[in-house]
């Protein structure tokens, strides 16, 4: 009976973070999509970066931001998730690592703010508008952005190598070719 009963409340737990996880997904998608109908009309593209590198931003991912720490020693949660039966990752790991990387997910709301302030840099220069005043706070704005997005994902990877075994970071490096023995 207990054991039903405990059952019964951990499924009632991961129907309410699926449900949450799914408010949130679906958040995000309905900001990406405005910010990329904005970007395609004339006039509102943002030449400084690339259609990738804003989707990227909008969607989280790691862009590379997190080299210093996956080339020396420090797994990343996607790929580790990637590579689940190869690390023999256990269920408990596996949900630690889901947990942790639902939780990069502050990686895309900053992205969405850094999309917008490049939009509006981008503007100023386009419209002539732009004067030391006015790009000093975007600039430094973006800047702290970019920081913060980066920041993310290298907690994350420092998260990693408390939820992996030694034995398993081995297997990621060996798997992502970065020369583990």
């Amino acid at each position: 009976m207990r054991l039903n009963r405990l059952l019964g409340m951990a499924l009632q737990r991961l129907k309410i973070q699926l449900i949450l996880s799914v408010i949130m997904a679906l958040g995000l998608i309905c900001r990406a999509d405005d910010i990329r109908q904005s970007a395609g009309q004339p006039g509102h593209e943002i030449k400084a970066l690339s259609d990738s590198e804003i989707a990227d931003y909008l969607e989280g991912r790691g862009m590379g931001l997190a080299k210093a720490a996956e080339l020396n020693g420090y797994p990343g949660p996607d790929h580790a998730l990637e590579l689940a039966t190869q690390l023999g990752l256990s269920p408990h790991q596996r949900a630690t690592i889901e947990r942790l990387k639902r939780s990069m997910k502050k990686a895309a709301r900053l992205g969405y703010w850094l999309v917008r302030d490049e939009r509006r840099l981008d503007l100023l220069f386009a419209e002539g508008q732009a004067n030391d005043e006015n790009i000093t706070p975007l600039v430094q704005r973006i800047g702290s952005l970019e920081a913060e997005i980066r920041l993310v994902h290298l907690r994350a990877h420092i998260e990693m190598r408390k939820i992996l075994s030694a034995d398993q970071i081995k297997k990621y490096e060996r798997a992502r070719g970065h020369g583990g023995n």
